[in-house]
């Protein structure tokens, strides 16, 4: 007699291992039961962001005015500037719930995660009252300008020009990796408005508004063609772009403190959730290798527990730190947090891509996908991941970090320089 096999099922991952208490609850009921009601099922299964030219892009759009309209927007941001003053567990349990249901969490993206808060911390009460609104309302889309092609993951190296005229700000120079530009209104740009400063003085963070593409508009992109075909990157020029001085945020020559806000945000924000598309990819992963007869392959089983085994790190490593902000801690800016969790997650995502190309077997030399790059998506996820180890800072500076911030150790030779 054969003993049936055991099946398994993802495990429900919940915020729950931090104790959410009872108006949490109370919160994740309010929002499952308006999601259920509102939720799009042409949306079921979709990713977001979606990548340049997608066929979902109008309906996540709409999903997205859908979830402004209802206040679930901008959620963690205080009440007084158009948020709902969530903490991170209410909002661990937002994406859980999200999750849960199969659609996706269309947010404002840069905007929401990265330049609003900076804003909020250094910007002026006009500023706010001016860009925070915009930014809620999607009015506002933003996209990065901070590499430069001698200035990556060294910021403080950049050389994009910015000089007082008037009123205004005159921007000369070249910004690369500036994603999302085929989407964006604004630019949230990194320019050296004091040349005789020290490196990490003399640099101010502005909000570029993007006239339309072409020479002649003082910005022109030019987009860069990647691994997977499509260009959801470009490299900028900026030859006299004009932005009003309103438009500089936390004052001239004192933005590499309201940078270091942004790039804490960027590289910490991930940590409580970045588990979960992850999860959803390794049991897609699963199905696929029971369907291809693998799953009693012990060497598959073996990198199977593996990738399970990292996204369960990443996973208590988010609870840990939901548990520090749960306590009044605010962690989510220091290296231990933000540059740990930067290497972890895109270290994982390009071996799991190589991973699930090995399983795919022969498979994986052909095209699968029905889009117009041909790719399938085990094909796409590999070809991706390749970049995420590069862009928010590379691996190799993010453990100089770890280094010299989090163990003492001595600072790496860099150079005379300035």
């Amino acid at each position: 007699m054969t003993t049936p096999r055991t099946v398994y099922r993802p495990p429900q991952v919940t915020a729950t291992a931090v104790d959410p208490g009872p108006e949490a609850e109370e919160f994740r009921r309010e929002f499952r039961a308006w999601l259920s009601e509102n939720a799009p099922p042409e949306l079921r299964g979709v990713g977001w962001p979606a990548p340049p030219g997608s066929p979902h892009a109008k309906a996540l759009k709409k999903w997205g005015d859908v979830l402004c309209e209802a206040g679930y927007m901008c959620v963690a941001w205080p009440r007084e500037y158009g948020g709902r003053g969530l903490g991170p567990v209410e909002v661990a349990i937002m994406n859980e719930e999200f999750d849960r249901a199969g659609v996706p969490r269309v947010t404002r993206g840069r905007a929401e995660t990265t330049v609003g808060p900076a804003i909020i911390a250094h910007g002026t009460e006009e500023q706010k009252a001016y860009f925070l609104p915009r930014i809620i309302s999607g009015e506002h889309v933003y996209c990065q300008g901070f590499s430069e092609p001698g200035a990556g993951s060294d910021l403080a190296s950049l050389r994009t020009a910015g000089v007082v005229d008037g009123d205004e700000l005159v921007i000369t120079g070249q910004k690369v990796w500036t994603s999302g530009y085929y989407e964006a209104t604004m630019m949230f740009c990194l320019v050296r408005t004091d040349p005789d400063a020290p490196r990490h003085a003399g640099i101010s963070y502005v909000l570029v508004p993007v006239a339309e593409n072409g020479p002649g508009t003082g910005i022109e992109f030019r987009p860069i063609r990647q691994l997977t075909g499509r260009s959801g990157f470009a490299e900028t020029f900026l030859d006299g772009a004009r932005v009003p001085l309103f438009n500089v945020i936390g004052g001239l020559d004192q933005g590499w403190r309201v940078t270091v806000t942004t790039l804490g945000h960027e590289r910490g924000n991930r940590a409580t959730v970045a588990h979960v598309g992850y999860a959803r990819d390794f049991w897609a992963l699963v199905e696929e290798v029971r369907a291809r007869g693998l799953a009693d392959d012990p060497s598959v089983r073996e990198r199977l527990a593996w990738a399970w085994t990292r996204i369960e790190t990443m996973r208590f490593s988010g609870l840990q730190l939901l548990a520090a902000l749960a306590a009044g801690q605010d962690p989510t800016g220091r290296a231990e947090n933000g540059s740990v969790t930067k290497i972890r997650w895109s270290e994982y995502a390009r071996e799991f891509g190589e991973l699930a190309l090995d399983l795919l077997g022969p498979d994986a030399l052909t095209a699968g996908g029905s889009g117009d790059d041909g790719l399938g998506h085990w094909q796409e996820e590999f070809l991706s991941s390749r970049s995420g180890t590069i862009w928010g800072g590379t691996a190799e500076v993010q453990r100089n970090i770890i280094a010299e911030r989090v163990l003492g150790l001595p600072k790496e030779s860099r150079g005379t320089g300035r």
